[in-house]
């Protein structure tokens, strides 16, 4: 659980520093990603190369909540075996289309989808949960027919 932790809170720090509502960085601490990694571990799937956690996703119905790699696995596939999983597992909750959300400046994860074939159908602003409740975050949404 902690190299969930922190795989997904420095992954965080490098997709949406500069991109979020300075009140959502200030709420997003170190202590916060192992609270909620502690909280949704059990819904998360790993991807593990050499023994060691290379990345993880988190499928909610619909929903590929969370998607993220460790810095030194990134560029090596992971990240496509990852998505694909995570694909899968939204057919598997029986919807046949998936939506994502990706903060707006995060310029490389939103490259990426698209070349994963997902579609940008533009911008809204995500509910991002913190402990005085939703701050609203500046994304994109993304969409694919699976």
């Amino acid at each position: 659980m902690d190299v969930i932790a922190e795989i997904w809170h420095l992954g965080w720090r490098d997709g949406h520093l500069g991109f979020v509502p300075q009140e959502l960085v200030e709420a997003r601490t170190e202590e916060s990603f192992r609270v909620r990694a502690s909280e949704r571990v059990r819904r998360a799937t790993v991807a593990v190369v050499r023994e060691a956690v290379a990345g993880f996703i988190i499928v909610v119905g619909n929903e590929v909540e969370q998607v993220y790699v460790s810095a030194p696995h990134r560029g090596t596939g992971v990240a496509d075996t990852l998505l694909k999983e995570a694909e899968r597992q939204v057919r598997e909750n029986e919807h046949s289309k998936g939506w994502l959300a990706v903060a707006a400046g995060n310029a490389r994860a939103r490259a990426f989808y698209q070349r994963a074939g997902w579609l940008d159908e533009g911008p809204f602003e995500y509910a991002a949960a913190s402990e005085n409740g939703p701050i609203m975050v500046p994304c994109h949404r993304y969409t694919k027919h699976l």
